[in-house]
């Protein structure tokens, strides 16, 4: 990692790169989503070297992020580090501490105390981005906000009584993806795969 921040403070310092240089957290927002799903598509495709290049992708975002803030002393790579590195321990006291767990279930459901616990006291964070794409930030609120799942009646039945307009075709979206998280699809990869079929 280190080899990879000091080529980024290289490509930023004054005779580096204008377009590196002229790079902020904002203008580099796109970039972040489309590297995180390009690297979705390259393991999607089992492609090795692919992932690995994309996962470098994604990597250099990180690098770029921690160089920029570290240039306005706000926070700094080994910052980054540290606070992912106590967080996995944190929610992890089945291996980091005495908490026993019997499966993978119970991982889950320790997390998700443990991560409620630390937001005790804090401001309310949005919990669900909104920069993530629709279908799979829909899945992610039907689930958070135990919205109730359509079954294939009703799924019929709005298909059936279906209106041309964006408002009932919007409607039907979010049934499809409230039925395919119930049947535990994720209707963003389910879609992904689909179109990566059709894509010839």
């Amino acid at each position: 990692m280190n080899k990879l921040l000091e080529t980024m403070r290289q490509l930023r310092a004054p005779d580096g790169c204008p377009w590196d240089k002229e790079q902020t957290h904002e203008s580099l927002r796109p970039y972040l989503l489309e590297e995180a799903a390009e690297t979705s598509d390259a393991i999607a495709s089992g492609d090795i070297e692919a992932i690995t290049e994309e996962l470098g992708d994604v990597l250099l975002q990180v690098a770029f992020h921690a160089v920029i803030a570290e240039e306005s002393g706000v926070f700094s790579y080994e910052a980054i580090e540290q606070t992912i590195v106590d967080k996995l321990i944190r929610r992890h006291p089945h291996v980091f501490a005495d908490t026993e767990v019997s499966n993978s279930d119970e991982v889950v459901s320790n997390w998700h105390a443990i991560k409620a616990k630390e937001k005790e006291g804090k401001a309310p964070q949005i919990d669900v981005p909104h920069s993530l794409p629709a279908l799979m930030r829909a899945s992610e609120l039907t689930k958070k906000r135990k919205w109730e799942s359509a079954n294939r009646a009703e799924l019929e039945e709005m298909m059936a009584a279906l209106e041309p307009s964006s408002a009932s075709i919007g409607s039907l979206l979010l049934a499809i993806v409230g039925f395919a998280r119930s049947q535990g699809v994720n209707a963003e990869l389910a879609l992904r795969d689909e179109l990566l079929k059709r894509d010839v």
